[in-house]
């Protein structure tokens, strides 16, 4: 009687390899998959800090540069360069949002 546990000598091994398959399966089914998941969740969060920290710098250098640009001829003073990037980085900004309100969709549901 080969399924008799006392007169099988590869019962153990056998039941060994089976529990491992069985735990490996489950493993890999799940534990795999959610790590996956936690490694994507990660690297998109520090991916989406990393390109706003780089948006504010780069508008930062924009400004600096513009004020630099002013003030190349001499014409505009220091002082005055600064409100005149501000201003013509103000007026950027908003065609950039005048554009995206003109692009959006409207969700019939959420009017009122």
């Amino acid at each position: 009687m080969p399924s008799n546990p006392f007169t099988d000598p590869n019962w153990a091994p056998d039941l060994a390899d089976t529990v491992e398959k069985v735990v490996g399966t489950i493993r890999d089914k799940t534990t795999t998959k959610v790590v996956l998941v936690v490694r994507a969740m990660v690297f998109g969060i520090v991916i989406g800090f990393a390109g706003l920290v780089a948006l504010i710098m780069l508008v930062i250098i924009g400004t600096k540069l513009l004020q630099r640009i002013v003030n190349i001829g001499g014409a505009i003073d220091a002082d005055s360069a600064v409100w005149v990037s501000y201003l013509l980085m103000g007026a950027v900004f908003l065609l950039i949002s005048i554009v995206a309100m003109r692009k959006r969709t409207s969700n019939p549901d959420l009017a009122s």
